[in-house]
């Protein structure tokens, strides 16, 4: 799913438990490409133009100079996002939408490609400050890791030595590739139906009983985004119904609140949007 959004040019949100490689899998993918990474833990007392910048004095040229924030790298990581204030974490909107910073009335373009890896631990809820859906939205997906299996916790103690299984990875590409593979995905077809198929998902979400909140247009188009990036990884140069039906729920479940029915029945959004992709027909192939 990484690999989906990073070609899709989307972020991702990665939500679980403490220890199950959360901002592994983040610097996993960092350090396989040939391009500039920023870590940035955030904390209570993070500012804003810890961030995004800040303009300096320079008391040689006596005048101010930009100093770039952590937001200023191809890959962001955000360690445990929801600890950060709301003022804070609104800092990281401009970016994910616009990929620049505006500082003091200057805009500050951003590297390109840029992706920001956020993490967060939906369980410990004390001293957090929750994601306001504006937020969440700006998310392509949202994955939850989960609990290894036996045999992968047992493997996982055979490699995990006295090093660090990172210092071994090197770049396998690098972000000029990383930018052709965007283009690539971008001209992946689609057929009329299937934008179709897409809409009807995501409208389903806005008339559910099941919802209060559905998903806004902008699910829509990065619901296809991720689609083309999916076929193209699987070597096709068009979309299937498939590419839409697997993608629905970490695309979506991030995006949408519960009704109070919903949330009496102890339902999740994932099997919400589960039911309505069911629910809607598939477009035939000719």
């Amino acid at each position: 799913m990484a690999l989906v959004v990073l070609l899709a040019g989307g972020h991702l949100l990665i939500e679980d438990v403490p220890g199950v490689g959360k901002t592994m899998l983040a610097r996993t993918l960092a350090r396989s490409i040939d391009c500039s990474v920023r870590r940035i833990q955030f904390t209570a007392d993070l500012l804003p133009s810890d961030i995004t910048g800040v303009s300096v004095f320079n008391p040689q040229t006596r005048g101010f100079e930009f100093k770039p924030g952590g937001v200023f790298a191809n890959i962001v990581i955000g360690d445990e996002i929801n600890r950060a204030s709301p003022k804070t974490q609104s800092a990281l909107l401009e970016a994910m939408e616009e990929a620049h910073v505006s500082v003091d009335g200057t805009t500050h373009e951003l590297p390109s490609p840029f992706m920001v890896f956020a993490t967060q631990n939906p369980i410990e809820m004390q001293g957090t400050y929750p994601l306001p859906e504006a937020q969440r939205d700006r998310f392509m997906a949202a994955i939850s890791m989960g609990y290894p299996t036996r045999a992968a916790e047992i493997d996982m103690l055979e490699h995990h030595g006295a090093s660090n299984p990172l210092d071994n990875l090197g770049p396998v590409t690098d972000a000029a590739a990383i930018l052709h593979a965007r283009h690539v995905v971008g001209q992946v077809f689609v057929h009329p139906a299937l934008k179709d198929y897409v809409v009807s998902i995501v409208a389903a979400t806005r008339t559910s009983d099941s919802l209060r909140l559905g998903a806004s247009p902008r699910a829509s188009l990065q619901l296809l985004r991720a689609s083309r990036a999916r076929a193209a990884m699987q070597g096709r140069g068009y979309v299937i119904p498939e590419d839409a039906d697997a993608l629905a729920v970490p695309v979506l479940a991030h995006r949408v609140l519960l009704s109070h029915r919903a949330h009496t029945a102890q339902a999740s959004t994932a099997d919400v949007v589960s039911q309505l992709v069911a629910s809607i027909p598939a477009p035939r192939r000719t």
